[in-house]
């Protein structure tokens, strides 16, 4: 299990900070209420069962949708009220690591690297192969940089997509599922990737899991969220022995008894139907 980054200060800005925040895709309420913040320098692991709203939370957190209310704030910015440059200014400072990599399957896992630079910075081709290299290098991929993604294992498409990601050294990390369909060994060595980057670039990461173990190696703090509510804040220990019955289950992959209401389930499939 990690520490809290030295890099952490309980005295500074929070790196991410979210109040209040209420999501609705059409009449159905997907997040209710949430409030987290997320020091500079941790690792924060939010997790939560199929449905709990943890991606859309990593969607609010990358500003890429609009809440009904609440704030969210992201290097003392506040995005929801920011404008289109100052979003693409702050996207600068932040880096994803996506579920499946998402690298392009045209381009060679070195073009795929440089791609934010190409996109974002003035550098010149040399200077930009030598960044790529060392991210590569970083992520124990030295010499790769020719090969298509194609050619890769799914967990070198990992690690050449946290390459990728960190590649303009962000302030801000984002990963979604990184170890989700990898097998242990594999899995576990990127767990350790992801500690390694922390301390060695001192960026604050969200990582957004269903991997428990994965979970518990990481996370400096662990957020778990149910219904779209948080059911706990905490560190490793605290929702290990959290005295909150839907945590322990989620933690012990329980299933919970259900209780149908018999007519409110007839109503809710004849709702707008004609019943002679």
């Amino acid at each position: 299990m990690s520490s809290v980054s030295d890099t952490v200060n309980s005295g500074a800005v929070p790196a991410i900070e979210v109040r209040d925040l209420v999501t609705h895709y059409g009449p159905r309420k997907i997040l209710d209420g949430i409030s987290m913040t997320v020091n500079q320098g941790e690792i924060m692991v939010v997790m939560g069962g199929s449905g709990s709203g943890k991606s859309t939370l990593l969607r609010h957190l990358l500003a890429l949708e609009r809440a009904t209310s609440g704030s969210i704030s992201l290097l003392g910015i506040n995005v929801v009220e920011a404008r289109a440059r100052e979003l693409y200014a702050l996207r600068r400072k932040m880096g994803v690591a996506f579920q499946g990599g998402a690298l392009f399957s045209s381009m060679t896992v070195g073009e795929n690297i440089m791609l934010p630079l190409r996109e974002h910075t003035n550098l010149d081709e040399s200077t930009m192969k030598i960044m790529a290299r060392l991210k590569l290098e970083v992520v124990d991929l030295a010499g790769f940089e020719d090969l298509m993604p194609a050619e890769l294992s799914g967990g070198m498409i990992k690690r050449a997509a946290l390459a990728r990601s960190v590649v303009m050294d962000p302030k801000l990390l984002f990963c979604d599922e990184p170890s989700a369909g990898l097998d242990p060994v594999v899995a576990s060595a990127l767990d350790e990737l992801i500690l390694r980057l922390r301390d060695a670039f001192g960026m604050t990461i969200v990582v957004v899991t269903h991997e428990l173990e994965s979970a518990f190696t990481i996370a400096d703090r662990i957020t778990v969220l149910d219904r779209g509510t948080i059911l706990t804040i905490g560190s490793v220990e605290e929702v290990r022995n959290s005295g909150n019955e839907r945590v322990q289950n989620l933690l012990t992959r329980q299933t919970e008894d259900v209780v149908v209401d018999v007519d409110k389930y007839m109503r809710r499939l004849t709702d707008g139907i004609g019943m002679d």
